[in-house]
């Protein structure tokens, strides 16, 4: 075990016992320190994969709470464990793990506290289509977030990040689904966070995943997520 490293990956997964084995194959190549698991939940054959594993930390919900609380759950558990850098990244097979140590590389610069992966930098590969409405949607929220905060980043929802892990605990993030990273960027501008990109992959291969519910529509989940960014932006601190 490698409990206490200073640097960790945290990889949220809800029901994806067909390729969470083979992510972790890939993940520990890159990445020998600690690697957390948390388990939204998961009603297919994830448990049973996870515990085929004795070198990851998986933390459990014994519901379907959602993508945010996951890693929200995750931000806690990593630094209760003494967690100082920490990257997040997705189970699907959409992120390639060979760039984990250039995210760390780059936090470890110290210039800022989230290095952001995007798709749609210059040097992004592009692997399969993304769904023309998510690129779209994608497109309209990271121009609403530049308009505020003058980052020019070019990618709202990569889940590829690495966060100075001290940073992030004090934005007291608590949006538990999607719109998650609204929060994020929102509170993180507030509290004067510093943000930079690296390139990475766009892969996408499935065309059937869902958000659930009613998120599948484009207009609704631009309305939530919307509704997300202007609360977050307009707390009081």
């Amino acid at each position: 075990m490698y409990f206490g490293i200073d640097d960790a990956v945290l990889i949220p997964v809800y029901n994806e016992g067909e390729s969470v084995l083979s992510v972790l194959d890939s993940v520990r190549v890159a990445h020998q320190r600690e690697i957390i698991i948390v388990d939204d939940g998961s009603t297919d054959e994830t448990q049973e994969a996870l515990a085929e594993r004795d070198d990851v930390l998986v933390v459990r919900h014994p519901e379907n709470l959602g993508y945010g609380r996951s890693l929200i759950d995750g931000f806690v558990f990593a630094n209760l464990a003494g967690i100082k850098n920490l990257i997040t990244m997705d189970c699907d097979g959409q992120h390639e793990p060979g760039h984990i140590p250039e995210f760390f590389a780059a936090l470890a610069e110290g210039e800022h506290d989230i290095i952001s992966g995007s798709r749609y930098l210059p040097g992004s590969d592009e692997v399969g289509r993304v769904p023309p409405d998510r690129q779209e949607v994608n497109a309209e929220v990271t121009e609403t977030i530049n308009q505020v905060t003058g980052w020019g980043i070019t990618d709202a929802f990569c889940g590829f990040k690495a966060y100075r892990l001290e940073k992030i605990m004090s934005l007291g993030l608590a949006e538990e689904g999607y719109g998650m990273p609204l929060e994020l960027w929102a509170k993180a501008y507030r509290a004067g966070l510093s943000v930079a990109e690296l390139p990475v992959e766009r892969i996408y291969f499935d065309h059937d995943r869902t958000f659930g519910e009613d998120l599948d529509d484009a207009k609704t989940r631009l309305d939530y997520y919307g509704r997300v960014w202007e609360e977050a932006l307009g707390e009081e601190g």
